[in-house]
């Protein structure tokens, strides 16, 4: 993997004290959201998939994304909790929410905002293509470093490093989620002891 190079954070920035940087810029994500969309776009060609967001994190990336693809394509959502304030997952699997839409018989887009150890996406993409005719899966993030389970990514953003990332819909602790960029968080800032 190439190394990507860490930028310096905006000084007004409200958590600016909290990260270590920008790994991934918002012009970056946007040029290869466009890419992304395009190749999808060309993929599905003359199909009206359906794209399933996975909650929460994957709602900033999913919305710049389906303004990209130039096709019908329905929408839904699924929330599977695994991380919920911890800094180190679980590996296990609640769905909290499920998709309205029927999925039998669909071809469906998996959209996810990043895969490290591969467990969730591994489970979900197994509980979706149960029913549905094609899963496909598009991340913005990929952590391959990390990766414990195999999964077949068919459409990555990024490949990162094995950092603790935020913004752009990745939370720690609910935070960080507004930020229209990917930033490493200082460790400091996870490491630390929960408060009593």
């Amino acid at each position: 993997m190439t190394p990507m190079r860490v930028e310096p954070l905006p000084e007004s920035l409200y958590c600016r004290d909290q990260l270590a940087g920008v790994l991934v810029t918002a012009e970056q994500i946007a040029a290869r959201v466009a890419e992304l969309g395009a190749q999808i776009t060309r993929d599905y060609q003359g199909d009206r998939p359906l794209v399933l967001g996975v909650l929460k994190g994957s709602f900033m990336f999913l919305a710049d994304l389906l303004r990209q693809i130039q096709l019908p394509c329905g929408l839904d959502f699924i929330t599977v909790s695994t991380y919920g304030d911890e800094a180190i997952s679980s590996h296990e699997m609640v769905v909290v929410e499920e998709p309205g839409a029927p999925l039998e018989g669909r071809r469906v887009l998996i959209v996810e905002d990043i895969v490290d150890t591969g467990h969730t996406l591994a489970w979900l993409a197994d509980w979706v293509g149960r029913s549905a005719a094609e899963v496909r899966i598009c991340t913005l993030l990929d952590k391959p470093d990390r990766r414990e389970t195999p999964v077949h990514l068919d459409y990555v953003g990024f490949e990162v490093p094995d950092e603790f990332l935020v913004g752009y819909g990745l939370d720690y602790a609910q935070c960080y989620r507004n930020l229209p960029y990917v930033a490493v968080l200082k460790p400091e800032v996870y490491e630390r002891p929960a408060e009593s």
